[in-house]
């Protein structure tokens, strides 16, 4: 995602890129960064509960705006509306649920000899966020509410086709009655992420995005000492096993892997089932599958819409062609029907096809067959990304080594892979590492100070 793809940005920001306005775009980036440390010296000092007091009023905001929001997000990527709508609504319960959360924050009180023996959590200062296209209200809020919460305060640079969903969100926060500089969105391109990282007001950086993205952002920030979180790509299995309830799982698969247009992180890509079931699961996996045809993205009936950008679809294209080459199947042709259309496709791949080692970001799904439990394990852990895996099984011993031994952040068990913001959300190996969601993001952005001695 740190492609720079300049005919995305307003004709105002190619213009201010350019090298003739270079040193005045630099002043402002400075003053946008001075202003919110200034924010932040006294936003660290507001009580944890006046802070969850905004909060429930941002939730308001956003409720309140819903459709409209939906209709910007649809306008800007092409979600679904009703997509968009649940966006939204998922976003207001996310804060929801931290206005009303336990002080976690408290100091922690450790029995020793000593008269004092504290454990404090004080907020880093400024953070820097960079955030996608996909879900471009979800993403960037669920990152800021609890560092935000915890004390800090935001500069984000949101992807260029949403700017003006990263508008929208900065004022939110105002209308709420925040702070003014406590949320910026700065309209920037990848370029300044390196500036704004060496500033020293700037303490720390959250990223969604891409694994090339993520290496080279929490480069950035390891090489001036911030703390970094990163939540990245993913391919994860969705397992159905010989004993499933496979006509629930067949049922739901298609939305694991097509809502948002295949365009998800967490989304289900590559089905691996049980060789016994294939003959059951697979042609109703097909049936429920084939629901899914691209149409006008504001009807309330669209199911699939299409990809945000034509360079995505042409990536999704040629990744399709390369699986192909190497020995892929096709179960259900994938048909470019315009730029950034595809009716979707079904490929099946055999191990070792070098598609495998790829995250496919679109309505293109994997197919592999297993022959029993040990293979199927083998083949869902055999690639560089661990977000998450959903198995599907009747048989708890069966699940429980499933759950023992997939490599990812979440496994899930009869249900479809998806956050939920009572739990924490992250991935392991090449999906990033860090915590988002639940309790323990709140403490994401902050510095552990231990106080002991005698008074």
């Amino acid at each position: 995602m740190l492609k720079k793809n300049q005919s995305t940005q307003p004709p105002d920001l190619v213009q201010l890129l350019q090298p003739k306005n270079k040193k005045s775009f630099k002043m402002n980036l400075s003053k946008n960064i001075n202003a919110a440390h200034e924010t932040f010296l006294d936003w660290k000092k507001v009580p944890f509960t006046d802070r969850q007091t905004l909060l429930l009023k941002l939730a308001d905001v956003l409720e309140k705006n819903k459709e409209k929001f939906a209709k910007l997000i649809t306008t800007e990527m092409h979600k679904p509306i009703t997509q968009s709508i649940a966006e939204i609504e998922k976003s207001a319960g996310m804060i929801k649920f931290y206005a009303k959360a336990e002080n976690v924050l408290k100091p922690e009180k450790i029995k020793t000899e000593f008269s004092i023996s504290e454990v404090h959590n004080d907020a880093l200062g400024i953070i820097l966020g960079v955030m996608p296209w996909n879900f471009p209200f979800w993403q960037v809020l669920r990152f800021a509410v609890p560092a935000i919460l915890a004390g800090n305060v935001i500069v984000l640079k949101h992807a260029s086709i949403c700017f003006e969903s990263g508008d929208a969100i900065e004022k939110a926060f105002q209308d709420a009655g925040f702070p003014k500089h406590i949320f910026q969105n700065l309209r920037i391109g990848h370029d300044e992420i390196k500036e704004i990282l060496e500033n020293p007001l700037v303490r720390g950086v959250s990223l969604t995005g891409s694994e090339k993205a993520g290496a080279e952002v929490a480069s950035l920030a390891g090489k001036n000492i911030k703390k970094s979180i990163l939540e990245l790509g993913g391919s994860d299995a969705y397992i159905v096993l010989d004993d499933a309830d496979f006509e629930e799982a067949a049922k739901e698969a298609p939305m694991a892997k097509l809502q948002n247009t295949g365009q998800i992180c967490n989304a289900a890509k590559r089905f691996i089932v049980h060789q016994k079931v294939e003959k059951d699961f697979v042609p109703k996996f097909i049936e429920e599958y084939n629901a899914f045809q691209p149409a006008d993205p504001f009807n309330e009936e669209t199911k699939l819409s299409k990809m945000a950008r034509p360079d995505l679809a042409d990536e999704l294209e040629n990744q399709y062609k390369k699986a192909l080459k190497n020995g892929a199947e096709v179960v259900l042709n994938l048909e470019r029907i315009s730029e950034s259309e595809f009716r979707p496709g079904i490929i099946l791949v055999k191990e070792g096809n070098p598609i495998l080692q790829e995250e496919l970001f679109g309505p293109l799904a994997i197919l592999m067959i297993g022959k029993d439990d040990e293979e199927i394990l083998r083949l869902a852990n055999d690639i560089p990304f661990g977000l998450g895996n959903s198995v599907w099984t009747k048989d708890k011993k069966r699940a429980d080594f499933f759950i023992q031994n997939l490599e990812s952040g979440t496994v899930s068990i009869n249900k479809v892979t998806s956050s939920d913001v009572r739990l924490p959300f992250g991935g392991a190996k090449s999906s990033g590492y860090g915590v988002e969601l639940s309790l323990h993001a709140i403490k994401e952005f902050t510095q552990i100070k231990t106080v002991v001695g005698n008074i």
